[in-house]
């Protein structure tokens, strides 16, 4: 990444991409922004963990396991990712 922010939409994007790889089955445009993922795409503890390493592997951000309640729904990940990328 270069030393700018990413946009909230590049983040989305990246959380959808993460996503779609332990849930490949997804519907983007069907998400809700504000229900929890793992209730939407019915992932267990194990594809959540990969998600998490997806979303490392992609923006170079660390997620901390005490971080990841945080991280329940959509809105909840941008929100996170862009305040730990700025």
């Amino acid at each position: 990444m270069s030393g700018s922010a990413m946009t909230r939409d590049a983040v989305r994007g990246a959380v959808v991409e993460a996503l779609r790889r332990v849930a490949p089955e997804m519907e983007p445009a069907a998400l809700q922004p504000d229900t929890a993922l793992r209730v939407q795409l019915d992932i267990d503890s194990m594809d959540a963990l990969n998600f998490f390493i997806r979303l490392h592997e992609k923006l170079g951000v660390e997620i901390p396991e005490a971080d990841y309640p945080k991280l329940n729904t959509l809105n909840e990940c941008v929100d996170y990712l862009v305040k730990k990328l700025s």
